[in-house]
């Protein structure tokens, strides 16, 4: 994985890992309180709108992509070292994701495209020009992807065959007025556990839909009734995290059961589930900076952390559960210990 000769190489450090003094608070624990301090990941000019982990590697490591309004995604590694920028977007990046053998990248932006990126080179493979702002995009789950799905304020949801880039996309849905949704799309995710096949998307409308993707035809919908400001699906597959309103919404892919809802006293901006205790989730608010964990039975509040200057608009969790990250409308992503005191990456501790 080289640095882009594109990127930050000629710029000053700023762009590396550091722990983050400031971002300190006490987690209770059997043996007393244990100093809790995240990593700082600078970089970002702007808010950081999205973040994802990719899967686990063959070395047991993984990445880490980020979308800003700074218009210029990030990759890092699972130390959260910067490995490079992709350059290249007009206007702000609102949604950005890595395909299952971390070879591509795709993102979506506010300046009506959705570009595929190498993530070897940081060169740009190939732009889809869309006429409207494009808030969400997801690769086809085979390790070297063949399709596209993206999703705006268009409200239709395009499918891209990325081995025929210049051919027109396909347009999921059969209303008379060629729209897929009837409020902006905020997110789509691509299930890996259906054999590629099945869609999701989530809207400003509050519907979730299910979409058959051999025959662009929806099967299934889920009105939330409130607008939905994000969805993820967690680590492992097999559960959607959907936040509107105060409510988070876990939903089985497969709908083979009911949905669990947990109502918090803020409003989430995102949520996102722990990939193996399934106990757990993490979420940001609108309201404060602080980046909190929850108990998935009870509601409860579990831990709370300060470290962020602004709001905390995206929260994600790593693909070992080790580590769960944050971005701010601070600019900055943090990552934090699932477990403080491990020694765990950067987080080494002396027995």
């Amino acid at each position: 994985m080289a640095n882009y000769t594109n990127g930050y190489n000629s710029l000053p450090h700023s762009h590396s890992t550091t722990p983050d003094p400031l971002g300190r608070e006490s987690a209770q624990s059997g043996s007393g309180a244990i100093k809790v301090q995240p990593l700082l990941c600078s970089g970002h000019t702007r808010p950081v709108t999205h973040l994802q982990f990719s899967n686990l590697l063959d070395d047991g490591t993984y990445l880490l992509i980020s979308a800003c309004k700074d218009g210029n995604p990030m990759l890092r590694s699972w130390l959260g070292d910067w490995i490079g920028t992709f350059l290249g977007h007009k206007g702000a990046v609102w949604s950005s994701k890595i395909s299952l053998d971390t070879s591509r990248a795709v993102t979506g932006s506010a300046d009506f495209t959705a570009k595929i990126w190498d993530t070897n080179t940081g060169e740009a493979l190939h732009t889809f020009a869309h006429n409207h702002i494009v808030r969400s995009v997801a690769l086809n789950p085979q390790p070297t992807p063949q399709y596209l799905l993206t999703g705006g304020h268009e409200k239709k949801i395009r499918l891209f065959d990325l081995g025929r880039p210049d051919a027109e996309p396909l347009v999921l849905g059969s209303n008379p007025d060629g729209l897929s949704c009837e409020g902006n799309v905020r997110s789509l995710v691509w299930d890996e556990g259906s054999g590629g096949t099945m869609g999701v998307s989530a809207a400003e409308d509050g519907k979730v839909r299910w979409w058959d993707l051999r025959t662009l035809s929806q099967t299934a919908a889920l009105d939330l009734g409130e607008p939905i400001t994000s969805m993820e699906l967690a680590h492992g597959g097999g559960t959607l995290s959907v936040t509107a309103g105060k409510k988070v919404h876990f939903l089985d892919i497969l709908r083979q059961h009911p949905p669990v809802t947990v109502e918090l006293p803020h409003p989430p901006t995102s949520a996102s589930l722990h990939p193996f205790l399934r106990d757990r989730f993490v979420v940001g608010s609108t309201n404060d900076p602080w980046v909190r964990v929850y108990d998935l039975d009870s509601g409860q509040e579990k831990e709370v952390y300060k470290g962020h200057h602004g709001p905390v608009l995206c929260a994600s969790y790593s693909p070992d559960g080790e580590v769960y990250a944050s971005g701010s409308e601070d600019g900055t992503i943090r990552l934090w210990q699932t477990n403080p005191g491990k020694s765990y990456g950067l987080w080494q501790t002396q027995d």
